[in-house]
């Protein structure tokens, strides 16, 4: 008997660890974007500790930096990604372009501090510390569940 519960009790913690199926987005050009032709995806796992992220952006300047966080809905736009709601600091990934324009971006969080999440949002930044230079070039609707 004590077996089977040993058995049963690991079968449920296992289960709570496991990832949720990763849900793809896709993101589009803003306005900020300028001349660029920004295209990619970004792809997002749960468990129920972290959300792991994974953005794959092509269409970019070259060899430059860009910054990307999870935003909260604002209040001007019933449309998240024109919404101008506030970024969630604690998501933030900075990454550089390569020669080819092209960006990957990667990082984790605490669900807890996503979970709100309206929109993803990737800005061009004026240096390598992540500083945003614009509204943002890039950007998708999200929902973390």
């Amino acid at each position: 008997m004590k077996m089977i519960l040993a058995g049963s009790v690991l079968t449920l913690a296992l289960s709570a660890c496991t990832m949720m199926s990763p849900m793809t987005y896709t993101l589009g050009k803003q306005p900020a974007g300028g001349a660029l032709n920004s295209s990619g995806t970004v792809d997002v796992k749960k468990d129920a500790m972290m959300v792991m992220t994974s953005a794959k952006v092509m269409g970019l300047a070259p060899n430059t930096y860009y910054v990307a966080h999870y935003h909260n809905q604002g209040t001007a736009s019933t449309d998240p990604c024109s919404s101008n709601g506030p970024a969630i600091m604690s998501s933030k990934m900075v990454a550089q372009s390569d020669s080819m324009g092209m960006l990957t971006l990667m990082g984790s969080v605490a669900a807890s501090d996503v979970m709100s999440a309206t929109y993803f949002n990737i800005h061009t930044a004026s240096d390598a510390s992540g500083t945003p230079a614009d509204a943002g070039v890039s950007c998708t609707p999200v929902k973390i569940m």
